[in-house]
């Protein structure tokens, strides 16, 4: 692989109450890469991208051997360096455009701040770069959707205003938390067609966040399985399908129903249990709760194992 875009090594987040949301990922997102990052609601995948924006909210803190985006170490940087580089070279969507977009602003209030503020641009010169990016992403009658605000949208519509804002500045790396999320299978489909069409043409580094298989499955290079804070399982998005090893990723692809294969009349595949709050100083496999394979040695130390050179796990019983 090139340089990577984005170089993550064992990075940490916790908060105030004791509980530690990340627990040592790393993680890497070449140029025109898609890495996706999967789990269930609650593994961490979110903070792990907020740890990345330093967005986190107070009483949080993050720390990291590694944390670098392009020649710039994240770990070091100043909210004013930060702040210069969130919206221009690294942008972000969020996860539920409604709450991440200004109710008291137009569209093209909001879109035309990004580039005011990070190129020096002028407001009329703003709003024509909003309104081609509207264009771009596949919304008609821009000029007319710029004067309008996030409540007059649909929810698809609102998702590719915030994909179109994302891109005001040409970013290098460009992190999608959850970007269908609420929406319908049409439209699903059309942001997701809308992301690797905007990918091939720009070049963009993607980190997508899902906890749908079947997008990960669609998009991605590679994939790495996240499970109570911690990086699970690694490796291509074509290994992780073909051998998964860990009983987590297990259990997440056999919750997926398959046509043809899957019996009609039969319950679809579930885990049970839920994803544990975890402290600090908590030792052992947190998946071992809800786990069949668990064992005695599960509750020590859990070392990474090489299922191949480009294929990791986290697992003492990693299965074959």
């Amino acid at each position: 692989m090139t340089k990577p875009v984005l170089d993550i090594v064992n990075l940490r987040t916790g908060f105030s109450d004791g509980t530690a949301a990340v627990r040592g990922i790393s993680l890497q997102v070449a140029r025109g890469e898609t890495h996706c990052l999967v789990g269930e609601s609650g593994c961490g995948k979110s903070v792990s991208a907020l740890s990345v924006m330093n967005l986190l909210p107070r009483g949080a803190r993050r720390s990291a051997d590694v944390m670098r985006f392009q020649d710039h170490d994240l770990t070091r940087l100043s909210e004013r360096d930060m702040a210069r580089l969130r919206g221009d070279k690294m942008a972000m969507i969020f996860q539920e455009p409604m709450t991440s977009l200004n109710p008291a602003y137009t569209i093209g209030s909001q879109m035309a701040e990004v580039y005011e503020r990070h190129r020096g641009a002028s407001r009329a010169a703003a709003l024509d770069r909003a309104a081609q990016l509207l264009s771009r992403v596949g919304i008609t009658a821009p000029g007319l959707r710029l004067a309008q605000y996030p409540h007059q949208l649909s929810g698809g519509l609102r998702q590719r205003v915030m994909i179109a804002m994302a891109l005001m500045c040409e970013p290098e790396l460009l992190i999608a938390d959850e970007p269908t999320t609420a929406l319908d299978v049409t439209v699903q489909a059309q942001i997701l067609r809308l992301l690797q069409a905007l990918q091939a043409e720009l070049g963009l580094a993607l980190l997508l966040i899902t906890h749908d298989l079947g997008i990960v499955a669609r998009m991605a290079q590679r994939v790495s399985v996240m499970y109570a804070g911690e990086v699970v399982e690694h490796g291509s998005a074509a290994a992780l399908f073909a051998a998964p090893t860990h009983p987590y990723t297990r259990g997440l692809l056999g919750c997926i129903p398959i046509p043809g294969k899957t019996p009609r009349d039969e319950p679809l595949g579930s885990i049970p249990g839920t994803v544990p709050r975890i402290g600090q100083g908590f030792a052992g496999c947190a998946f071992r709760d809800r786990c069949a394979h668990a064992a005695p040695a599960c509750g020590g130390t859990i070392p990474d194992q090489a299922v191949t050179p480009a294929h990791t796990v986290r697992c003492t019983m990693a299965l074959p």
